[in-house]
């Protein structure tokens, strides 16, 4: 008997796809709010121009030291050897004159290599210099072509505007937003923020301006691959100076009309909200003013990841008191280093170390030198240095505990700390008092201490690559604020040709 055929189950008809929208919307707030900034509003902080003269000494007495390290060096100059390039921007330290792409990635590279300029902490850190690559370059570059052409060149005040304002991008952008917590690197900032202000610079219309910031959102923002274990590596070294250069690339394109893209950042599936952040915007804190600069920290006295800084000021004080005890690190049984949480995140390191790179982001291998040499200056990130076994001996008896209130302290507006306590136990049993430092020495709480301190680096770091006269030309004009606003930056730039 012939069996009776199932009964069809009839299909539903397909949907019809969703009809997608096409319409040009305006363009993103955050992005139209960057630029009103760098159009608009005018720098009356005297603080802010203070400080900002200050900054740029600074991250430029930086670049001069790693200028001495010939991992850095092999990276300086044109891409093609031999390249001068006519009313080009110069490179201090060096005799390169080089397009102001490459100028910037130079200049950037230099400042950024030793960990050693400011630093911004907040929901993302960074360091806001990183942002001068593209800004002295762009500056001298127009500069020299303005003069060629019979016109004004820019005056250094202009610079410290700029870096005012990038600064100011970078870390207000930083305060409520973690592009690490999402595997980014913070030098997206420094290209969004270099992009605003060296466009502005170039004389664009607000309009081209919109554009070279939107070109910025929409690049592929770096990894934080090369910064953490077990990839640490030396392009954390020049990923700056990549990033400033590329905002001087996106924002010469800018002025030869190309287009932008209004909804970069919220443009749904596509946009770097829903791409690069889990679908969130961005929070803000405050308006753009000159609040970041105000409030940057110096790296003075150490050439070391900053959320380090005050263990390393403490590892100091006890090298002195092992001393005055008769004791020595063999006496050490165990390190408890009571810290804030991003300091565990980023720098507490176990294991072997495989480069500087991955040296000057251990905070264990930061205390430990200090307290068998007194010392942690940039070539004890070396391989000569990292050898001596009694470093990792040290680091071996060390251990980060979370103090929940120092990483209150560390993300409060008023203090912004980045507090560290040691404390040392000795294998007889007794200990040391802990020895707690709050703020560091480039804090602004300690401002009034530190830019001695910080003038004393940067005519250190002169000596290193010029002769006398040639150093006291650069100070000369460089520690009197009205006289570098009012200099020319080209004329500026020469003071440092090799």
């Amino acid at each position: 008997m012939p069996k009776t055929p199932a009964k069809a189950t009839r299909k539903a008809a397909p949907k019809a796809a969703a009809k997608s929208n096409n319409t040009r919307p305006k363009f993103d707030k955050v992005i139209t709010d960057i630029v009103d900034y760098v159009c608009d509003y005018r720098i009356t902080s005297k603080l802010a121009l203070d400080t900002a003269r200050s900054c740029m000494i600074d991250a430029i007495g930086c670049g001069l030291e790693a200028l001495t390290f010939p991992a850095c060096t092999k990276l300086m100059g044109p891409i093609v050897p031999g390249t001068i390039v006519p009313n080009g921007a110069k490179v201090p330290g060096t005799q390169f004159q080089l397009d102001p792409v490459q100028a910037a990635f130079n200049i950037g590279c230099m400042i950024r290599w030793l960990d050693f300029n400011d630093t911004w902490l907040a929901a993302e850190w960074g360091h806001p210099s990183d942002n001068m690559g593209g800004i002295l370059a762009m500056a001298d570059w127009i500069s020299r072509n303005n003069v060629a052409a019979g016109k004004k060149p820019l005056p250094m005040k202009k610079v410290l505007e700029g870096m005012i304002k990038a600064h100011e991008i970078q870390g207000c952008i930083a305060l409520e937003n973690s592009f690490n917590k999402v595997g980014l690197d913070h030098v997206l900032l420094v290209k969004v923020a270099s992009t605003a202000v060296v466009a502005e610079m170039l004389g664009l219309s607000r309009d081209e301006i919109t554009n070279a910031v939107s070109l910025a959102w929409v690049d592929g923002q770096s990894l934080r691959t090369y910064r953490h274990t077990p990839n640490t590596g030396s392009r954390k070294s020049w990923a700056a100076g990549d990033a400033t250069s590329r905002a001087v690339r996106l924002a010469l394109m800018a002025r030869t009309g190309e287009m932008g893209y209004p909804s970069a950042l919220t443009a749904k599936t596509w946009g770097f909200y829903d791409v690069s952040f889990g679908g969130k915007p961005f929070k803000f804190q405050r308006p753009y003013g000159s609040y970041v600069m105000e409030n940057v920290l110096f790296k003075i006295s150490f050439p070391a990841e900053f959320h380090s800084q005050t263990a390393v000021e403490a590892a100091m004080t006890i090298h002195g008191l092992l001393k005055k005890a008769g004791k020595s690190t063999d006496d050490i049984k165990h390190i408890t280093i009571r810290t804030h949480e991003a300091c565990i995140r980023i720098i507490d390191k176990k294991g072997p170390l495989y480069n500087p790179a991955d040296r000057d982001h251990c905070v264990q291998y930061m205390i430990a030198v200090p307290l068998l040499f007194g010392r942690l200056v940039a070539t004890d990130y070396e391989n000569d240095v990292a050898a001596d076994p009694r470093i990792d001996a040290l680091r071996a008896r060390m251990d980060c505990v979370e103090d929940p209130q120092f990483t209150k302290d560390y993300h409060d507006p008023a203090k912004r700390s980045i507090a560290s306590g040691l404390t040392v136990e000795f294998n007889d049993g007794s200990k040391l008092d802990e020895v707690v430092v709050e703020y560091p020495i480039g804090h602004k709480r300690r401002r009034k201490a530190g830019i001695p301190l910080l003038e004393k680096k940067f005519a250190r770091n002169l000596a290193r690559k010029f002769p006398a006269k040639q150093q006291n030309a650069i100070l000369d004009v460089s520690l009197k604020q009205k006289e570098l606003e009012a200099m020319p930056v080209n004329e500026y730039v020469d003071l440092y040709v090799i």
